[in-house]
């Protein structure tokens, strides 16, 4: 029996039934890009693949309680952070990982559940963009996100996206890729303080899909607990969302679930897929 570990991963987000969203969809992604994920559960969700309904924050002390657990216990080499539904959750969560800033930070803060539910007030979005971005390795949003971090008081004048960018990268976060997901396109633009890094376009059918920003998160952490540098795990991590987006399939009568696995899926005449080359995620889970 092998004693080698693989990278583990912390993540921290709210529980979807569907595995469509949050703790389920990261296990699936970590996994398959070769991490052992871990995860602490800020709340869950009430949902199919249609619609959401009620979401339900834990308390915080239990929140920093099971963190710190898995951190004493297991050598955790990166931490994501998704949603979550209080403020005090997120001070939780800050404490816990200001004892390990030596550690990746990736921040994917969602203030909806499937643009239905709202998760965020002023005091959430203020409490992440004071308490956690500044911790961050790489921040991903949309822009609307990003605009809303950078000026959480929703009655002040609304500042422009470039502006909220270069904020967030003065407070501390190292890296924002900001996510634009177009009818047709996704457009994703790495920035950091020197300016932009690089830009990608990525076509997709006009189907709804769940899940998509915590799977790019996931798949980042997973590439940069695997030692890859945040411009190249930015790249591989597009790439590897691209082709679940490729095979997505629909479970229920709602939106479209990445299939985090397409690596593994058989081919139309039964066969197995060809082996991924050793730069691709599916490589780094083989090699």
């Amino acid at each position: 029996m092998s004693s080698d570990a693989p990278p583990i991963v912390l993540t921290f987000g709210l529980s979807d039934p569907t595995g469509a969203s949050g703790l389920q969809a990261d296990l699936l992604t970590l996994a398959s890009i070769g991490c052992h994920g871990v995860s602490v559960l800020t709340g869950y969700a009430v949902r199919d693949s249609a619609a959401a309904g009620d979401v339900t924050g834990l308390d915080p002390e239990a929140v920093a309680s099971q963190a710190r657990m898995l951190l004493e216990d297991m050598p955790v080499a990166a931490f994501k952070v998704g949603a979550t539904t209080r403020a005090e959750i997120v001070s939780a969560i800050a404490e816990v990982v200001a004892d390990y800033d030596d550690l990746p930070l990736i921040l994917v803060p969602d203030f909806t559940l499937d643009e239905q539910h709202m998760l965020a007030g002023d005091e959430l979005r203020e409490s992440i963009a004071e308490l956690l971005a500044p911790q961050t390795t790489l921040l991903i949003a949309d822009p609307a996100t990003l605009v809303q971090l950078a000026q959480p008081d929703s009655e002040a004048d609304p500042i422009m996206l470039d502006g909220a960018i270069a904020h967030l990268l003065g407070q501390g976060c190292e890296y924002v890729l900001c996510t634009d997901a177009r009818p047709s396109q996704l457009l994703n633009t790495l920035f950091s303080e020197e300016g932009q890094i690089r830009q990608d376009a990525w076509d997709r059918g006009g189907e709804r899909l769940i899940g998509l920003a915590d799977t790019l998160g996931a798949a980042i952490t997973a590439l940069l607990a695997n030692g890859q540098d945040p411009g190249e795990a930015v790249r591989e991590a597009q790439e590897y969302v691209h082709q679940a987006i490729r095979h997505a399939y629909r479970p229920g009568m709602g939106g479209y679930l990445l299939d985090r696995f397409f690596w593994a899926r058989t081919t139309d005449e039964g066969q197995s897929p060809p082996a991924a080359e050793p730069n691709t995620p599916a490589g780094v889970l083989r090699h």
